[in-house]
């Protein structure tokens, strides 16, 4: 079950671009929580129903859904639905929608990656040669490089038996679940940070709701699920080792590099007292 939810988890990575777009967004005050209540009801209506309609017409035990013993999956559940209705040009239509919908997914992965890898060379955090912009604003070189690691991981998915291909899925679903840990612990010490300066909660222009439930269960939810994702191999006679680094490759990958910048730059964790907010959000 556990495992099933990082794969619904990874469905769903991706909608905290909304933070990253704002920093181009030309009236952020007012579009970006229009955005998010927008994705929510988008992502219940596109995904959420629209998964519970398959569920309702397709059987679990339909040997064209992904088993534990196949590792590949060549028909979507969307186009199943057509063709379990006898609607072929409709399962062919469906098809490419899919495909446009995964055009547009790699679209914003680039956009993302580019603005993550442009915004830390502009601090100082990352090699300067990606903080240059063209003549029209755009990182040219983050998003030459972005480019080029996404094709290597693509072109990895025809070698090594997929093996190789997993092991990249794995690790990036996991530093998906890593990415919304953090931004529960930011959510959280930005809103305590910010009343405990004196600063009146009314004045920023967008509130979550659920505060402070909601980030903690954030928190504890997505870390249930981080490193019980595969808690099923350690239950067996023998472990699978190799099973095992494939699932949690990202956990250690991610300490080494967070622990290691925090060795080689020397930085430690803002108190509240220390956090320091725009003046025009502050009394």
């Amino acid at each position: 079950m556990i495992g099933v939810a990082m794969i619904v988890g990874f469905s769903f990575q991706g909608t905290e671009l909304i933070g990253i777009a704002a920093g181009e967004s030309e009236n952020p005050e007012k579009n970006i929580p229009r955005a998010v209540r927008q994705v929510f009801w988008r992502i219940l209506l596109f995904y959420v129903f629209a998964i519970l309609i398959i569920s309702l017409i397709i059987p679990y035990t339909d040997p064209s859904l992904l088993r534990n013993d196949v590792k590949d999956i060549s028909v979507s559940p969307f186009t199943l639905v057509f063709q379990h209705a006898g609607l072929l040009s409709a399962a062919a239509i469906m098809n490419a929608v899919i495909l446009t919908a995964v055009l547009s997914a790699g679209n914003s992965g680039m956009y993302a990656s580019t603005r993550m890898l442009y915004t830390p060379a502009c601090d100082g955090k990352a090699p300067r040669i990606f903080s240059k912009l063209s003549r029209g604003g755009v990182p040219r070189n983050a998003l030459y490089a972005t480019t080029v690691i996404a094709a290597l991981c693509f072109l990895t998915s025809m070698f090594g038996n997929q093996t190789v291909y997993l092991w990249l899925l794995n690790t990036s679903g996991m530093t998906g679940f890593i990415a919304w840990l953090g931004i529960a612990i930011s959510h959280y010490r930005f809103r305590r940070g910010y009343v405990l300066q004196g600063n009146d909660i009314n004045n920023l222009p967008y509130r979550s709701g659920f505060f402070p439930l909601g980030p903690i269960f954030a928190f504890v939810l997505c870390l249930i699920i981080t490193l019980g994702q595969n808690y099923e191999a350690f239950l067996k006679d023998t472990i699978d080792w190799g099973g095992v680094a494939a699932t949690y490759i990202g956990i250690p990958l991610f300490l080494v590099i967070w622990f290691g910048y925090k060795l080689a730059k020397g930085t430690r964790f803002v108190r509240y007292s220390e956090m320091t907010f725009p003046d025009r959000f502050k009394r």
